[in-house]
């Protein structure tokens, strides 16, 4: 009886094992499978969140590459626009001088000072060979040069004229070149520097200019007809300097 009841017991007890761990084994199979589905879910969410933000952002890339696009047409428009506002205030100053150092006074007779420089230079200009004459606003009010005098000539011949004359007489008189008293100007003798008058973008490419052209060792750098040129030496061919691009020319 005693063996039949070890053997029965055994068989309980294996019994009862084995339901314990088939138990135990499901329940932790169904904690898997649960973690699988929220791990799945939050794929799944993971998933479409990044779609979505792929999408938003594969948007606002189509945006930027638009504004991008407008951007530089609207660039090239203001370059276009600039360019062509240079031209016309070029042709509104053709026929002008601009006259740097000549000192200021309260009473001063400008007319009567140009008509006096034509006469020093032996380039003679009558009054009605000037159309107007009046000195401009200083760019920095605290500079204590005198304000620059710009002079409408008659016609872009008798502006070459006086250009030349100017060149000529600075030429001949290296120790004497034009100065205040040449134009009857009492006080401290001061050099007068007459020019084409250029416009605001040509005044800042030829300044630039200068600097290259210094850098690099060019000899020559003039305007003529509002055109910037420059040359390394006696023997090299003359470039124009049209733009900011043209800079590069100068090697």
């Amino acid at each position: 009886m005693s063996l039949l009841g070890e053997s029965n017991l055994r068989d309980i007890i294996k019994q009862e094992l084995s339901s314990a761990i088939q138990k135990h084994v499901t329940e932790q199979l169904n904690k898997i499978n649960e973690q699988m589905a929220g791990f799945l879910e939050s794929m799944t969410f993971i998933n479409s969140q990044f779609e979505e933000i792929k999408a938003a952002v594969e948007e606002k890339s189509a945006i930027i590459n638009d504004l991008r696009k407008e951007n530089t047409h609207l660039q090239e428009s203001v370059k276009d626009l600039t360019s062509r506002l240079n031209i016309v205030e070029s042709h509104m100053r053709e026929c002008n001088v601009e006259i740097s150092g000549i000192p200021e006074y309260k009473a001063e007779n400008l007319i009567k000072t140009m008509v006096q420089l034509g006469q020093a230079v032996k380039s003679p200009l009558t009054e009605d060979d000037i159309h107007y004459v009046t000195r401009v606003a200083k760019l920095n009010k605290n500079a204590e040069k005198p304000r620059s005098v710009i002079v409408k000539l008659r016609t872009i011949k008798h502006r070459d004229t006086l250009l030349a004359a100017v060149a000529q007489f600075n030429k001949k008189n290296p120790e004497d070149k034009l100065s205040s008293q040449h134009l009857g100007i009492g006080g401290s003798r001061v050099p007068i520097y007459v020019s084409e008058h250029l416009t605001p973008t040509n005044k800042s490419l030829h300044a630039a200019t200068r600097i290259k052209a210094k850098e690099m060792k060019y000899r020559f750098t003039w305007i003529r007809n509002g055109k910037i040129y420059v040359r390394k030496d006696e023997f090299s061919q003359a470039i124009v300097i049209k733009n900011e691009g043209s800079l590069k020319l100068i090697i």
